[in-house]
């Protein structure tokens, strides 16, 4: 059986081998091509089998191999008719995801305070594996119940930041019980840090406006500065992962279910263990959304430092938040009825078109801020969903990898590629010189490819382009 075009922009897999739907992959013929040479379309195939997937197992233009499910993959089950929930398919850095700030500030404030504005995010942004974080431990377990609303009532944002926040800041559903004593222990210190690998915090430039309605309701312009923070639940969610899996393996046995990879343990969402991983889930989820809040709140603190004003002066103010790794209860149409679905998105993000009733008020009209961050030095998007999603409302996450990060370090020393960058205007701070060359853009692919496709298979519509001015990473 083989993979075939069936329209511009998608491409599919005939049910097959146990197969309970189509695969299918929304990408061009470049990008599929890539798709095609690692594991990852395999990935597509193998969550196919899912007991209760509906419609089809999917991926994003950005696919890469992951863990079981691939990084960019969807894919929703029918609760109803025995669907499975797996822990595979969100990933071991539950809720990471990115949050975008909009300020009032233009490319001259920039270029008159860039130093100052770098050593103060230098100085404030705790960043590395294992490093400490801004929130001390004593908001834990309050963050573990109620997201980025904790971090709100002891002083850190506005409850006006909540309303640009997917779910509000704060994942219905956690059980914070469900937490380990050792991922609590690996998180505890954790809170407000940046962490490692693919994460960081980048002052950016909005370049192009492609929808000015849309821009003005996302309140974004042409020429505002911008810093997009990537990151998710650190430790915490990757040990909350980790205890998870261990009860999947002998549950399915229990469940009588069977999978063709062992990464893809899952088991039935209305069952004992699957609500005690959603719950687990939804509390590392709130992990993370109170860590980009707590952040983003720094953020405010280092710029107004830089130009010696107000945190309130400097008009930042969060454009969206929203997560690319979580299994989530959606109302979705199947066949003509609306049925409960878990839709898994792992490297993917939820996309949802206007007048969707999750939506703020504000964003009724336009659809849903998508925020598409690119490699290092490059462009990073803000898209919009659109109303006729064929992916269960969901949109690529980023550029995607194409080299493994050993490989990458292989290819340019870390200082080389910060020489690069800093030459082409590009501030740098790094918390580790060495680990630069993993994240070099060479290393991902073409962001802009990415989001073409992501418009021609409509999973989202562009509506601004923004380049880098300055980074900071882990």
């Amino acid at each position: 059986m083989e993979w075939k075009r069936v329209a511009n922009s998608t491409w599919e897999i005939e049910p097959h081998d146990g197969m309970l739907v189509p695969g299918r992959i929304y990408a061009s013929a470049a990008l599929f091509e890539k798709a095609m040479s690692d594991r990852a379309s395999q990935q597509v195939i193998n969550v196919a089998h899912f007991p209760g997937i509906v419609e089809a197992s999917m991926a994003m233009p950005d696919i890469h191999w992951g863990y079981g499910f691939p990084i960019g993959g969807v894919a929703a089950t029918d609760i109803a008719d025995g669907g499975v929930v797996s822990p595979g398919g969100v990933g071991f850095d539950i809720c990471c995801g990115v949050r975008l700030l909009g300020s009032s500030f233009q490319l001259a404030d920039w270029e008159a305070r860039r130093d100052r504005i770098m050593a103060e995010l230098d100085r404030r942004i705790p960043r590395g594996l294992g490093k400490g974080a801004i929130a001390g431990r004593a908001l834990l377990s309050d963050v573990l119940e109620r997201g980025a609303a904790a971090a709100v009532a002891v002083g850190l944002g506005g409850p006006d930041d909540l309303q640009r926040c997917e779910e509000l800041g704060t994942s219905s559903g956690a059980d914070p019980g469900a937490i380990s004593d050792r991922a609590l222990r690996r998180g505890g210190t954790q809170l407000g840090s940046l962490g490692a690998g693919n994460h960081f915090l980048e002052v950016q430039l909005v370049d192009r406006v492609f929808d000015s309605k849309a821009a003005t309701a996302f309140g974004l312009a042409e020429g505002m500065v911008c810093v997009m923070i990537h990151c998710g639940s650190r430790g915490l969610g990757h040990q909350t992962c980790t205890d998870q899996l261990q009860v999947m393996g002998p549950a399915m046995a229990r469940h009588q279910i069977t999978v063709p990879d062992r990464q893809l343990a899952c088991v039935p969402v209305d069952s004992a263990e699957g609500r005690r991983y959603l719950g687990a889930m939804g509390a590392a989820a709130n992990f993370a959304w109170a860590n980009r809040h707590i952040l983003a709140h720094e953020t405010r603190l280092a710029f107004g430092r830089a130009f010696q004003i107000s945190r309130e002066r400097t008009g930042m103010h969060p454009i969206y938040d929203v997560a690319h790794n979580l299994a989530k209860i959606e109302a979705h149409e199947v066949a003509g009825s609306i049925r409960n679905l878990c839709v898994h998105r792992k490297g993917a993000t939820r996309a949802f078109g206007p007048g969707h009733p999750d939506l703020p008020r504000d964003l009724a009209e336009v659809g849903q801020p998508v925020l598409v961050p690119g490699s290092m030095g490059t462009a990073s998007w803000v898209l919009r969903g659109t109303e006729r999603n064929p992916a269960f409302s969901s949109a690529a996450h980023g550029a995607g990898r194409v080299m493994s990060r050993k490989g990458a370090k292989k290819h340019q020393t870390g200082a080389s590629v910060q020489e690069e960058l800093e030459s082409a205007g590009i501030a740098v701070r790094p918390g580790s010189v060495t680990l630069l060359s993993e994240e070099a853009p060479y290393a991902y692919k073409d962001v802009d490819e990415v989001v073409d496709a992501c418009e021609a298979a409509n999973l989202g519509e562009k509506v601004a382009r923004l380049v880098p001015l300055g980074v900071v990473k882990g």
